[in-house]
Formats: C-alpha cells, structure tokens, sequence
C-alpha cells in the first residue's frame, strides 16, 4: 500500500509518501510545497493545488492521510490553513485517492503510543521508522510522514476489524 501524508498550510504543506509492505515501512519521496507570503492568497492556493496534483501524479498513492486541524486562539489562521486544507482535499479527489484524516494526537499515539508526545519524540520515530538518515525537514514533512505512518498502522486495524466482522 502506497500511502500520502499530508500536513496543510498555505506558507509550508508538508507531504510524504511511503510505501508499507508486511510491518515495514519505506519513503518514497517526501518534501515541502512552500508559497511566499508575498503572493496573493489566490496563488497560493493555486500554488499548493497544482504541485501537490504533481505529487500525486508522480508516486501514484492508494489513500491520503491528512492531519486534521487543531488551533487554540488564531481565528485568521485557522481560516488560512483551513483554505489550504481544502486544495489539498480537492487534489487528491481529483487524483482519485481515498482520504483518511487523522488527529495531532491519533497521529501521536500511532508513532510514540502517547498522545501526548512532544514534536522531537514523533520526529524520531518517522526517522526511526523509515530508516532515514537524518529527521525530515521542514518541521512539516516529518509531520506528513507520521500522519502516512499512523494511516498504514490503522488501516492493519480497521483490516483486522473487518475480518472480525466487528464496526
């Protein structure tokens, strides 16, 4: 199964792509689509679209993993990222993927198995986990990855679920 990760924003989306076979994972190519500030939202948002339709035209995904969006206090930037999302959630439509989304702290609690875990914990594991070199950065790939990472652990589940005839 062939999986893309995906964390939104309309400055930096992370994605990630990795491929699980059995109980391993491998990267397939991973990065940041980035827009500066500079550029009128519109273009942005054209920006995103158009290169993460390229991401998915170049690795071929079966489902996208898409971190859900958490914000506290920043109304104006909740609507941003919430913009960002958006494009993102039309490419891989178009691209004909299936779309799973995914909680900071679901995606937290597949990798460390705390949900409650700080960034450089998660960082580790996607390092750990795909047998990278060095942590994925920017900050937002190593969080595409995780939510590709937490997908392939709970598709297993849902699978075994099924098998089990239990909902």
């Amino acid at each position: 199964m062939k999986i893309l990760g995906i964390d939104p924003g309309y400055a930096i989306l992370g994605y990630g792509v990795i491929e699980k076979v059995g109980n391993k994972f491998k990267a397939c190519s991973y990065g940041a689509i980035t827009t500066e500030a500079t550029m009128p939202m519109t273009e942005r948002l054209e920006c995103l679209y158009d290169s993460l339709r390229e991401v998915i035209e170049e690795e071929r995904p079966d489902v996208a993993a898409i971190e859900q969006l958490f914000f506290n206090t920043n109304a104006k930037t909740a609507i941003l990222v919430g913009q960002a999302r958006g494009v993102a959630v039309l490419a891989c439509v178009k691209g004909g993927l299936e779309i799973q989304e995914y909680t900071p702290l679901q995606i937290k609690q597949a990798l460390v198995g705390y949900g409650r875990a700080d960034k450089n914990q998660v960082q580790q594991m996607v390092k750990m986990m795909l047998n990278l070199k060095d942590v994925p950065k920017p900050d937002d790939t190593a969080d595409a990855l995780a939510a590709a990472i937490c997908h392939g652990h709970s598709a297993d589940t849902r699978r075994r679920l099924k098998e089990l005839n239990i909902k």
